[in-house]
């Protein structure tokens, strides 16, 4: 390759704009919302979907950057997590449960939210490992949670869960039975790459990821959700920040699955 080649392709991959993918949920508009105020928009191209799918994309180099469900991490050959923020929690995450009709004891079947691997798979340790409980575990597709009725429980997640909440009498919250059980906080999804980008660019992206995070008056403006506080939901229920000990509730979650 001569040098004027390779100038060439240098200027090319400059200018070759970044495929992101975040998660088309409530709990990631702080996130988001940094980067729609930004200059990355120039420099990237933006794609929202729910988290399964944007962790497929990611795996099959379709985007090279996405706030995935973290149990898809060991799919991918290079991982790299690039900011400092996430869709972690605490303790009570309000939007990832058990929803049933019975208490946990008389649960026979627990149908698992395809929209999600991190939730199904800490689901699947919490009942076995916390609660104890011998079930049947079903993959369904669109429309299940009309299916919940007597033993047959659902994992669901995302605003469908916020929704869900007044409607149910059972609620397994698997941020409480993770803290509960291991002590750690959890992280439900990251911002990953699937390949090593331009040191400059992460540095902005995670500023700008950041942003939100730091003016939620200013992301709390552009929401318009009935059927839960979402300022609550923001300050109390979801945790941001990606902090050590959040890496440690990470990493266990990792050698569990």
């Amino acid at each position: 390759m001569n040098f004027e080649l390779v100038i060439c392709t240098k200027i090319v991959q400059l200018n070759k704009r970044i495929r992101v993918g975040a998660v088309s949920y409530l709990n990631t508009l702080p996130l988001v919302h940094g980067i729609r105020q930004s200059g990355l928009m120039d420099r990237i191209i933006l794609k929202e979907e729910y988290p399964s799918k944007i962790a497929a994309a990611l795996v099959a180099d379709e985007i090279d950057i996405g706030l995935i469900p973290v149990a898809v991490i060991p799919s991918l050959k290079t991982p790299y997590i690039i900011t400092d923020y996430c869709i972690g929690t605490l303790g009570e995450v309000a939007s990832v449960a058990i929803f049933s009709e019975v208490p946990m004891e008389e649960i026979r079947s627990i149908m698992l939210d395809y929209q999600s691997r991190t939730s199904v798979n800490l689901a699947k340790i919490l009942v076995k490992e916390y609660w104890n409980q011998p079930v049947i575990w079903e993959e369904v597709a669109e429309d299940f949670i009309n299916q919940i009725k007597g033993p047959k429980a659902a994992v669901v997640i995302g605003d469908r869960a916020l929704a869900l909440r007044s409607k149910k009498p059972y609620i397994y919250d698997l941020g409480i039975g993770w803290k509960e059980y291991t002590g750690l906080p959890f992280v439900f999804a990251a911002w990953v790459a699937n390949k090593e980008l331009d040191a400059d660019f992460i540095d902005a992206f995670n500023r700008a990821t950041g942003y939100g995070v730091k003016h939620l008056d200013e992301v709390l403006e552009t929401v318009n959700y009935s059927q839960y506080d979402v300022k609550h939901y923001f300050t109390n229920n979801i945790s941001y920040e990606l902090t050590e000990e959040k890496r440690k509730g990470l990493d266990l979650f990792l050698k569990k699955i």
